[in-house]
């Protein structure tokens, strides 16, 4: 049996952070929290910090990649993996340019096939994954801005997918939020609505057997868990159960993918 573990420290506008395992490696995905909390975090999962190696950036707003790391991440030798447009701004949030290893559009960690693909998020854009092990693929993808064709070509048979869906847009026109901000959030190049999500995921999970679908990014004061989950109820009501609403402040579940292997004698 072939198997993907994978969960989230939190998951919103104050620190996102989440723990991939690919072949007994485990791998980061952002770092937008204190070394305290998210040393307290991991383990909840048994995980500790010396077990991570390399840490995968989809961009450097501050509730992604949390400076304070550089220093850590330069004296324990840990390869930070970035996309060639963020090298720059990870160089002016302090990482030092010996932990910088730049990605394009594909590369491979520990065995692993992991596919780029670019989205629109404010200035620089950010980057999702599809992490391929050869017999199991997930899917990364937060802070988008819109969900781009290419997306929608490349996430398919994905046996888990963690996929944002940040806002309400109802709740949204009616905070009192600067105009600015919302028009930001809103325009395409900001965050993804629930329903521009629940579109995604209904398009992604006909091409794909989802044994879990973690939902990223939910804003605190533009969402609202029932929402989503009557959104899903009435349009995906075969897949509600594979649904989980990560959250800010805690620590997911673990989450394992698998795959039988199949004899041929």
């Amino acid at each position: 049996m072939h198997t993907l573990d994978f969960f989230v420290l939190g998951s919103g506008s104050s620190g996102n952070c989440s723990l991939l395992r690919l072949h007994d490696n485990w791998v980061m995905i952002d770092a937008g929290f204190s070394m305290k909390q998210t040393k307290e975090r991991m383990r909840t999962h048994h995980v500790q910090l010396h077990e991570v190696r390399d840490v995968l950036v989809t961009h450097f707003d501050c509730d992604h990649f949390n400076p304070v790391w550089c220093r850590s991440f330069l004296q324990r030798g840990v390869r930070v993996h970035v996309h060639e447009c963020h090298v720059e701004r990870a160089k002016r949030a302090g990482l030092d340019g010996s932990c910088i290893v730049p990605f394009k559009n594909t590369f491979q960690l520990h065995g692993v096939d992991i596919e780029v693909i670019h989205f629109s998020h404010d200035a620089l854009g950010t980057v999702g994954f599809i992490f391929d092990t050869g017999s199991l693929r997930f899917g990364f993808a937060t802070d988008l801005g819109r969900v781009p064709q290419r997306l929608l070509d490349c996430f398919v048979n994905l046996d888990g997918i963690a996929f944002e869906s940040n806002y309400d847009p109802g709740m949204q026109e009616l905070s009192n939020r600067p105009e600015s901000l919302k028009s930001r959030i809103m325009d395409g190049d900001g965050h993804l609505s629930n329903e521009q999500s629940l579109s995604a995921i209904c398009h992604i999970a006909s091409e794909s057997t989802l044994q879990h679908i973690i939902l990223l990014h939910l804003s605190r004061q533009c969402n609202s868990p029932q929402i989503i989950r009557d959104l899903y109820i009435d349009n995906l009501p075969h897949l509600y159960e594979h649904v989980t609403l990560t959250q800010q402040d805690r620590c997911s579940p673990l989450f394992s993918m698998e795959k039988l292997l199949v004899s041929t004698t």
